[in-house]
């Protein structure tokens, strides 16, 4: 996996937004498995992206963002999942990874054609980037124990999705890196 990134998806957050309530449950099961990820990848020397929405707030940066959701009600479920010196950080505005970001532009210059997406939400951010990572010739992985959803249904068809139109590999996310 020497050209693999392990992307983390909008899991620097405040859980201050519609939908937090149904979240939360599903974002608490997730944060032990996205944590062991990171750890494991991060041994591994697999680059880690964190790609985050800026939640409107047009002037801020990753470190704000970051310091924002660790002073929150819900940091115990960013405490675990804190961005590391080494790792990146993208700022995005909608619901996938690429619309309007460099993204794609740091994955070429570092000649990665393989994501591992966790984070939240299942049935949107990362569905709709698992889509644009097919459009773009990218590889995808989705350990399922570490996405975080708002409806357990759509999030099951998310996935089948992924699988079947897009040929995402679905697995646990200890068979990564172990």
């Amino acid at each position: 996996m020497s050209n693999t990134a392990l992307i983390v998806i909008d899991m620097i957050n405040t859980y201050d937004h519609a939908d937090a309530d149904l979240l939360l449950p599903s974002a608490r099961e997730v944060v032990p498995a996205a944590a062991g990820l990171l750890e494991r990848a991060r041994g591994a020397e697999v680059p880690v992206v964190y790609v985050n929405d800026n939640f409107g707030e047009w002037r801020s940066h990753h470190g704000e963002l970051l310091g924002t959701a660790l002073s929150g009600p819900h940091a115990d479920l960013v405490e675990p999942l804190v961005p590391d010196d080494d790792s990146l950080f993208v700022v995005k505005a909608r619901h996938s990874i690429f619309f309007d970001t460099p993204l794609a532009y740091l994955l070429g210059q570092q000649g990665i054609d393989h994501l591992v997406l966790c984070g939240q939400v299942t049935e949107q951010c990362v569905l709709y980037s698992a889509l644009d990572a097919h459009i773009r010739h990218l590889r995808v992985t989705v350990p399922r124990d570490a996405v975080a959803h708002i409806h357990a249904d759509l999030a099951d068809a998310a996935l089948r999705m992924m699988e079947r139109n897009m040929g995402a590999r679905l697995c646990d996310s200890g068979e990564l890196w172990s």
